[in-house]
């Protein structure tokens, strides 16, 4: 199995190291530096259709890049696209869902599944729509969020309730539901307005037992003071 490796403190590298004949893959151009004995292919995992439901679920790209040791022992760097940290959780016993560009690398025995989620999830979260990714199989997988990270450990009779742009990835055992971070005796209505009005948007509510991997970072919060930044510039 390749080992994975976190290095680096700000903006790490994903350090994998594969023996001879082992495989991972990742998101298309998360290579940034690979040894000789090492081969990279773009290739379309499981087809057309997976690609396709994986780029509605996750926002991936259609083609990953596989990288294998094919002439011998060898090393490669990878880098996600929004600086942050990495996470590498196992797969095996824990399967994982992951939200929209979380995905960064994988073992070749590790098998990104679509799966559909319930109607109000898919149309208040941001995980994906009405499909989002599933890890499972066995081996390592590489995760990534905006900034900073922390693995929540969630117990039953603890739930958690984390604002749903910064959540990366969750154990799929866990049950989850949406819901908006602020209450009001006025029904759904006067929820959506205090959440609108106290700047809190919408939460994820996480119960039983497992882990929860979170990010310090709201990508969409940036992008909205980089786009007012730019505007207010010209």
């Amino acid at each position: 199995m390749a080992q994975f490796t976190v290095t680096g403190d700000v903006d790490p590298f994903l350090h994998i190291s594969l023996k001879q004949g082992e495989k991972i893959y990742c998101e298309s151009n998360a290579m940034v530096m690979m040894e000789s004995p090492l081969e990279l292919k773009g290739k379309m995992t499981g087809g057309l259709g997976s690609a396709l439901m994986r780029r509605l679920a996750n926002g991936e790209s259609f083609f990953q890049q596989h990288i294998e040791a094919v002439h011998g022992d060898g090393d490669c760097l990878l880098s996600p696209t929004l600086p942050g940290a990495i996470e590498v959780l196992d797969v095996g016993n824990t399967s994982y869902m992951l939200t929209d560009g979380a995905f960064v690398a994988a073992d070749g025995g590790v098998n990104l599944n679509v799966r559909s989620q319930r109607l109000g999830t898919a149309v208040f979260g941001q995980t994906g729509g009405f499909f989002i990714c599933e890890a499972t199989g066995f081996g390592k997988l590489a995760v990534s969020g905006f900034g900073s990270s922390f693995v929540l450990d969630v117990e039953p009779g603890k739930d958690i309730i984390i604002d749903n742009a910064h959540v990366v990835a969750w154990d799929s055992s866990l049950h989850h539901e949406i819901s908006v971070a602020t209450q009001s005796s006025g029904g759904l209505f006067g929820q959506l307005v205090n959440s609108v009005t106290s700047g809190e948007g919408m939460v994820l509510k996480f119960a039983g037992k497992g882990k929860v991997i979170i990010c310090s970072r709201n990508k969409n919060n940036f992008a909205s003071w980089l786009l007012k930044l730019m505007e207010s510039n010209n």
